[in-house]
């Protein structure tokens, strides 16, 4: 194994030997246990199987029978979760063929960046994690189940289960995906569109036009956001089937995966080959998971879901091991928006089993983990169906060099991220898709509350200058931290016109973050008094993310300016998640209000 990427897991185990002994020592307690459902009263029971057929009573109040407990994130509105509406029905018919049950233990929020991007609802997006989180653990808390399987998929959804799954550590767990839809119109004909309405040049009819074409059916989007890395991520950490995160929703294969997922987590309960979730998460899968998203050029969320996946798991993860992780995995993988391909290009190319083969042979990933499905081997394989019967198969090199690297081959020498530091305070770079020659960059600040206001400067023809565009008040306990998509169709006109432009923000962008150098996330934010807050327009800012650096050269410090520490907005039901707002951790500790029950 790669001495740095030993080193690393190494210092994140040691750093939490005190949380993980106390969180491992409560997973062998509830294990050891016999079974839950057997010690709960008959009063409990009878309302466990009131509304169940007469098969299904038996099986669940014969305590030698499993009974799997479904959490899902199925909703109609949500072109990627919408292909779940079936998907308990079927494991429950091929758990009852085996003399088992599986029951639907509860619905989780699913919300659509996509929807919401621009709009108040936005806010509530990344604080959905959490409430999912608990939702999945009040699911889960009835204690009448042998195994969880999850059904989630996107942005805040599937980090959010998988926290919530944690907290039942003893528990077998796999999640069973659902596969992105078919490919619509080109990653450079969507951008191009989207930058001329930003112009002023397309109409909105064009607009529209464009983007029913680029989302057009059941699945996931098909671009590399944060939905598509959750999947990549997870498959990784041997979360899921093997070489099953990028299937067609529609083919026969996604429903032999989710069938054989349901056989399978039969196997993995206490009677069988027992592995519980709490121990297939480790630091070893946790690296394992950060090496395929820094060779996949994977979202910037991942810098704050992971540490909040960590941390449920009582690991603690610094952004540090992020950035030191990135300076030795390249990166492998050319995926829109870190190239013109989109992820069933990448599928097609070989998917995350090529991936996982070619970091293998650089000696970058843990073989000694313990994953949901076999062992470490079995994930640099591929599914196929074969007379009707699903097989693994050996997978070949890269398919396609232009999307996935062939054997010894890299795209760029370092991952995809970037952590920046200095006298503003610390934040995440997305690199792979900004070419090297805006990596670097001092000019004059434009200083900016909302991304609205960037809007409005833009179209009344403020920006016509070299600048460094700093957004502020748009971290966690600011508003929620929204997504800031409405600057980049405006930053790429800026930087197509000729100008050097960067964006400086404590708010978010995501997978969707492209070729527009953006420092993300910084931290402290400026609603909590960080240096943003004391910005003015015409300081001088410096940024590069080569020497990993962040620095204002104007006399900021001297100033004593006012800021905004109290958000009180209505609406959109964000007056409800006034206490998140107030109790959120920041984003370089998760962004998270569950840490202090679990840590």
């Amino acid at each position: 194994m790669h001495p740095i990427i030993r080193d690393i897991t190494t210092r994140i185990a040691k750093r939490s030997q005190s949380s993980r002994t106390a969180y491992l020592a409560q997973l062998e307690k509830d294990a050891t246990a016999a079974p839950k459902r057997s010690r709960i009263s008959c009063g409990n029971l009878a309302h466990t199987v009131a509304a169940c057929s007469p098969t299904q009573k038996g099986q669940i109040l014969d305590f030698t029978r499993l009974n799997i407990g479904i959490v899902s994130a199925y909703n109609d509105m949500l072109s990627a979760h919408q292909p779940y509406k079936t998907y308990p029905d079927q494991i429950k018919q091929q758990l009852n063929q085996l003399g088992h049950s599986a029951q639907f233990a509860g619905g989780v929020a699913a919300m659509c960046d996509g929807i919401t991007q621009g709009q108040d609802g936005m806010e509530l997006s990344l604080f959905s994690r959490d409430n999912i989180a608990q939702s999945t653990a009040i699911a889960l808390s009835h204690q009448t189940f042998d195994g969880t399987i999850l059904l989630g998929i996107c942005d805040k959804i599937a980090p959010g289960q998988l926290m919530g799954a944690l907290s039942f550590a003893h528990l077998p767990t796999l999640f069973i995906p659902a596969g992105p839809m078919s490919s619509g119109i080109s990653n450079h004909d969507k951008v191009a569109i989207r930058q001329q309405y930003a112009a002023g040049v397309a109409d909105q009819k064009t607009l529209q036009a464009m983007e029913c074409q680029a989302y057009h059916a059941p699945g996931t989007c098909t671009f590399y956001g944060t939905a598509n890395t959750n999947q990549l991520v997870f498959e990784a950490m041997g979360l899921m089937l093997p070489g099953s995160a990028f299937v067609h929703p529609d083919s026969a294969l996604r429903r032999a995966l989710t069938e054989y997922s349901a056989h399978h987590i039969l196997k993995i309960a206490r009677q069988g080959d027992y592995r519980p979730i709490g121990k297939v998460v480790d630091e070893r899968s946790l690296v394992n998971g950060l090496v395929a998203l820094l060779a996949s050029g994977g979202s910037t969320n991942h810098t704050i879901h992971m540490v909040a996946i960590a941390r449920t798991a009582g690991l603690i993860l610094t952004w540090d091991d992020i950035a030191e992780l990135s300076e030795v995995v390249p990166l492998l993988a050319r995926i829109y928006p870190n190239g013109p391909a989109d992820i069933n290009q990448f599928q097609a190319a070989g998917g995350v089993p090529a991936l996982l083969k070619a970091l293998d042979a650089r000696q970058l990933l843990h073989r000694d983990v313990i994953t949901c499905f076999g062992q470490f081997s079995d994930y640099l394989k591929t599914p196929q169906l074969v007379n009707e019967q699903l097989q693994w198969v050996n997978t070949p090199d890269s398919l396609d060099d232009k999307v996935i690297a062939p054997l010894g081959q890299q795209f760029a020498e370092h991952g995809g991220l970037a952590l920046l530091q200095g006298n503003l305070g610390r934040g995440m770079m997305k690199i792979s898709a900004v070419d090297p020659r805006y990596r670097k960059i001092t000019a004059q600040a434009r200083v900016f509350d909302s991304q609205n206001d960037v809007e409005t400067a833009y179209h009344r023809g403020e920006l016509t200058q070299n600048c460094v565009i700093v957004v502020r008040y748009n971290g966690p306990a600011a508003n929620g931290m929204p997504e800031l998509h409405k600057l980049m169709p405006i930053l790429a006109n800026l930087m197509q016109a000729g100008l050097n432009i960067a964006l400086v923000t404590d708010g978010r962008l995501s997978g969707a973050s492209g070729k527009v150098p953006s420092v993300l996330h910084v931290t402290p934010e400026a609603s909590r008094g960080g240096p943003l807050s004391q910005l003015q327009d015409g300081d001088i800012i410096e940024i590069d993310a080569d020497k990993g650096l962040m620095n204002c050269h104007s006399q900021w410090q001297q100033r004593d300016l006012p800021y905004q520490q109290e958000w009180a907005p209505r609406g959109c039901g964000r007056e409800l998640f006034g206490a998140f707002r107030r109790c959120v951790t920041s984003a370089e500790q998760g962004a998270s209000i569950l840490f202090e029950t679990i840590i």
